[in-house]
């Protein structure tokens, strides 16, 4: 026995395995699934002009369920998904947010980092926040009273918010990346303790009619894909 913590300093018992069952896609198919996949998601767009028009019933909890399904650090799942709904909640944030924001924009932004935002029309502004119909709020869940120690938090939860977003736009719904700094705010305005740590803030709703975003391009496979 391990005294310093209570703890046996035998490792922990296996996971017992279960029979893997991926899904069967023909070899012939397979670049052509991948390729709509591509088609679906390279029409996603960080949009900053919602509609006020309800969501669909279930879309949101499904969408959280298909991000708790990604791989994490020795399978903690150090992930919690704060979904605001109420509008006097998302008022909250929204006052929050912009108060940090204003600070970014007004003293803590480089100018360096102020003119590569120029080009998207940013500001401090976020109406966003209450205009969306849902907001979620993404919180690293950390070593606590009830939670164990996580690993590789940051990666993991990052796979977990790029299966929220592809499953959002799966359903035809817009979403936006919001990331104030600080964020500690956060976990008061949604009720957290402070083993979770906040991490994304991410609208969801339809586009506002008319909604328009910058005509930006990715970059080519040749210059984000190396093949040795």
């Amino acid at each position: 026995m391990d005294r310093t913590n209570g703890l046996t300093d035998e490792p922990p018992a296996a996971y017992p395995t279960v029979p893997h069952r991926p899904p069967h896609v023909p070899a012939e198919e397979a670049g052509n699934r991948a390729r709509a996949f591509h088609d679906l998601m390279a029409r996603r767009r960080t949009v900053r002009d919602f509609s006020a028009r309800p969501l669909p019933d279930g879309v949101l909890e499904w969408a959280v369920r298909t991000a708790a399904t990604a791989p994490s650090g020795a399978n903690v799942q150090p992930w919690r998904f704060v979904v605001l709904t109420d509008p006097e909640r998302r008022a909250r944030l929204r006052e929050a947010a912009e108060a940090e924001e204003r600070e970014f924009y007004g003293r803590r932004a480089s100018d360096e980092w102020l003119a590569a935002l120029a080009p998207l029309g940013t500001d401090w502004r976020k109406p966003f926040l209450e205009t969306a119909p849902a907001v979620i709020v993404v919180f690293e869940v950390h070593k606590g009273p009830g939670t164990p120690r996580p690993y590789y938090t940051k990666e993991s939860v990052g796979i977990a918010v790029g299966l929220l977003l592809a499953c959002l736009h799966q359903a035809g719904l817009a979403t936006l990346t919001h990331t104030p700094s600080p964020m500690r705010f956060l976990n008061e305005v949604c009720d957290r303790p402070p083993e979770e740590r906040p991490a994304y803030v991410i609208p969801v709703g339809y586009p506002a009619d008319g909604a328009r975003v910058p005509d930006i391009r990715r970059k080519d496979l040749e210059q984000v894909m190396v093949r040795l």
